[in-house]
């Protein structure tokens, strides 16, 4: 049997049950219940303008708003944006009303809704936002061109044309034809919005929309019935009413519901990443939002609205207004309904020439200026004149996959076209030439290549710089003909392979982009991997060269070819003087470069190397006190850096003798001191054993458990790595107690570090006198682990 305690009712606590409750409704309404009136003084004069502009009951376009507000608002993924009809799909819906009629328009409308509620449960709300926005810009500019050409004929008192030529054609027939009173009125509130611009702030906070049309409305009432005005039967809830079947064309009909979907679905990801940028508060679920943009369509169309979108003009005002949260546009869509039941009357008070003039300068400002600019600037004129043509003079479908289309190849020209050229190197005489290659090379691009390649003269030395991060087994094959083809000639080809794209890898299985910068580029590799089967220079075939210099030369022949005109510009301003901010103390090893594992460049350290990156013992050693002392001076340095790195020849030599004692150093202190004064026991000692004289003392501070020490083999490092990077912190030690550098140390002037740099994963360490820390925010090779 249950317990008491699970069967006695428990006590209401009002106080800790509905509390949250109402706190989470009323959170945030002193900032959100003032900015959804705002957002509706907005919504209003628009939401009847586009039922006007689509031929659909005017009532529709409120109906639209208030569900758009209430049920998208609830529903979306967009908190701040604000739903409701939107004249990007003023054309669309026209040319569908006159099609099949406004109740099959309705039904088309629950359909796209449906097919976009599919698509949010299908997460694919980020992937509409892969259209070119161009295209979306373009089809804007082209509804606003055509909702111009449309209203301008009802604001002269005219009835306007289908198609946008025929609006064109009869423009002078309206002017001739000219309603005084009409274009009086239009004329009104386009100069109100015009001009509401540069009105003050707190003038500015009534929506300007709302003011151009109560004005120019009151202005209209002493013409009486002389002014066509907005007429409708009955109240809100007339206006209600149920779709209808279509009696076929179904496909038509799908090409509708696609169309309503699409545009809809990208007007309002478009509309909501705008909104996004303008506030700092939660983002916006893409996927979410095309479920609530669905939603909204399936209510609006089974209640007989216009379709639903987001709409950037009420979204922006509502930010504006300081909304915080949903609620805003919730509410909004509340003050819609509400106006609509009991305010009716008052819309039939509007002259159709008064919302005119308001959808002309909403069909202006969505032609933008900066977006033909950008197009312009951007190389994709092309695109948006095409598309926008299109739009205006075909239809809106048409247009949209034109620019689409030409979007696509236009970036299938710009990314797959490769740059191929040839050209002499050092005059025709010397016979060498060099063939770039750059970009992605595909079968696209043999015309052009065959065409380069047909160019080099038979016979000559050749430099194929393949620079490619995609090459296919066309271009393989075209390549390796002309190169067999070349040398059977008498020439000689070279091809130095820089890019992540290889003629190997093309040849072996399917072809792939190179995922990353190659690391031959810019001096990173050894010569031995890019300089194979080198042609030989002219100087060295005409046998001024000799061989062994050869690597040499070739690698400056590369740099002139590939990097000397980039590196020009930088080096011309230090052509007088140098300004290192770094002395950097190093070994002598072959492996270590300074400039590549400091991402500096000329100009920006001052050099000093020698075998195991010492100082000095008793004493600096004199080429880095003179080179101390130099940068200190007369370069004015503001950092020192000791270097020093794996596998080191130096620190290998100080393990392999005689482990240090105390007793033993003195006497070889005092037998170094002697041969300082007999110079045939100075001739006796090897100068390498002299040289690492100077790391006798990092060799006594390892053996004793320096600091560094430890921390190197818990790091898992080996002997011979953990004596070089105690070597650098005792050579540390001993520049802080140098007598220049105490006091600009001391004072902050000039710091002191220490690097160390390991070979085998590419990583540089930092080294203080008491510890080893990792620069590297992803972790060694050596600290990775299977998944």
């Amino acid at each position: 049997m249950p317990s008491p305690a699970a069967t006695d009712p428990q006590p209401i606590h009002p106080g800790r049950s509905r509390i949250p409750v109402l706190a989470r409704l009323t959170s945030g309404l002193r900032w959100d219940l003032p900015a959804s009136l705002v957002v509706f003084l907005v919504a209003v004069p628009l939401s009847l303008g586009i039922a006007a502009a689509s031929g659909a009951p005017v009532m529709a376009g409120l109906i639209a708003a208030a569900v758009g507000g209430i049920v998208a608002g609830s529903l979306g993924g967009s908190p701040l944006q604000v739903s409701g009809p939107a004249a990007g799909l003023t054309v669309i819906v026209a040319g569908l009303i006159e099609q099949f009629g406004w109740p099959v328009t309705c039904a088309i409308t629950v359909a796209a809704g449906v097919l976009q509620v599919l698509l949010g449960m299908a997460k694919v709300g980020r992937v509409a936002l892969a259209i070119a926005p161009v295209v979306v810009h373009a089809m804007l500019a082209g509804i606003g061109i055509i909702i111009v050409l449309q209203q301008l004929h009802v604001m002269l008192g005219s009835e306007t044309g289908e198609a946008a030529l025929h609006n064109i054609v009869a423009l002078p027939d309206s002017l001739a034809a000219l309603d005084p009173q009409a274009a009086f009125l239009g004329a009104v509130v386009i100069a109100l919005l015009a001009g509401w611009k540069h009105m003050p702030a707190a003038v500015r906070r009534v929506p300007g929309p709302l003011v151009a049309v109560v004005a120019a409305t009151l202005l209209s009432l002493p013409f009486n019935s002389d002014v066509d005005r907005i007429t409708f039967d009955g109240s809100l809830l007339d206006a209600l009413s149920l779709p209808h079947l279509p009696q076929g064309e179904w496909t038509a009909i799908a090409v509708g519901v696609v169309t309503i979907a699409l545009v809809a679905s990208v007007e309002s990801l478009l509309s909501a990443v705008a909104v996004d940028k303008m506030h700092h508060g939660e983002r916006t679920n893409f996927n979410r939002e095309l479920l609530g943009q669905g939603a909204a369509n399936v209510t609006s169309g089974m209640l007989g609205g216009l379709p639903v979108t987001g709409v950037i003009v009420r979204s922006a005002t509502n930010v504006e207004a300081g909304a915080r949260t949903r609620k805003s546009a919730v509410l909004h869509g509340i003050w819609v309904l509400v106006f609509s039941l009991l305010l009716a009357g008052v819309i039939q008070q509007v002259p159709q020439a008064v919302l005119a003039g308001l959808l002309i300068m909403i069909g202006i400002r969505l032609v933008k200026v900066a977006d033909f600019q950008t197009a312009r600037v951007t190389g994709d004129l092309t695109v948006y004149a095409a598309t926008l043509l299109t739009v205006v003079f075909v239809n809106l479908l048409a247009g949209v996959l034109i620019g689409l289309a030409l979007a696509v190849l236009l970036v299938l020209w710009r990314v797959v076209r490769a740059s191929i050229h040839a050209e002499p190197l050092g005059g025709t005489a010397e016979g060498r030439w060099r063939v770039v290659i750059d970009g992605s090379c595909t079968f696209l691009s043999l015309p052009r290549l065959s065409k380069v390649l047909a160019a080099v003269p038979p016979a000559a030395h050749v430099t194929v710089e393949l620079d490619v991060d995609y090459l296919d087994h066309p271009v393989h094959d075209t390549l390796e003909a002309w190169r067999v083809r070349h040398v059977n000639n008498g020439g000689s080809v070279e091809i130095e392979e820089t890019g992540t794209a290889t003629l190997h890898a093309a040849q072996a299985g399917t072809p792939a982009r190179g995922s990353s910068r190659s690391a031959l580029r810019g001096g990173f590799a050894p010569w031995r991997s890019w300089q194979r089967n080198a042609v030989p220079l002219a100087a060295e075939a005409a046998g001024h060269v000799p061989a062994p210099v050869r690597s040499v030369l070739n690698g400056v022949d590369s740099y002139h070819r590939r990097h000397a005109h980039l590196l020009r510009p930088h080096v011309q301003e230090l052509s007088t003087f140098q300004d290192p901010d770094t002395l950097f103390i190093t070994c002598a090893d072959s492996r270590l470069v300074p400039n590549l594992i400091t991402s500096s460049g000329p100009g920006d350290l001052f050099t000093v190397r020698n075998v195991g990156n010492v100082v000095g013992s008793d004493r600096l050693e004199p080429s880095v006190e003179a080179s101390l002392k130099f940068a200190l001076d007369e370069l004015s340095v503001t950092s020192v850096v000791v270097c020093g790195h794996s596998g080191c020849g130096a620190m290998t030599a100080l393990l392999a003798g005689p482990a240090p004692d105390h007793k033993a150093s003195d006497h070889k202190a005092s037998d170094h001191k002697a041969s300082d004064q007999r110079p045939e026991l100075q001739e006796e000692r090897c100068p390498i054993e002299s040289w690492l004289d100077h790391g006798r003392p990092s060799l006594e501070s390892f053996h004793a458990g320096h600091p560094v020490q430890v921390a190197a083999e818990k790091a898992g490092y080996g002997a011979v790595d953990q004596l070089a990077m105690v070597n650098v912190a005792v050579q540390l030690e001993r520049l802080q107690q140098h007598a220049r550098l105490q006091d600009t140390v001391r004072s902050g002037d000039v710091h002191v570090t220490g690097l160390f740099y390991d070979i085998a994963t590419a990583q540089v360490l930092q080294i203080t006198p008491t510890g080893i820390s990792h620069l590297d925010p992803l972790p060694r090779a050596d600290e990775l682990t299977p998944a």
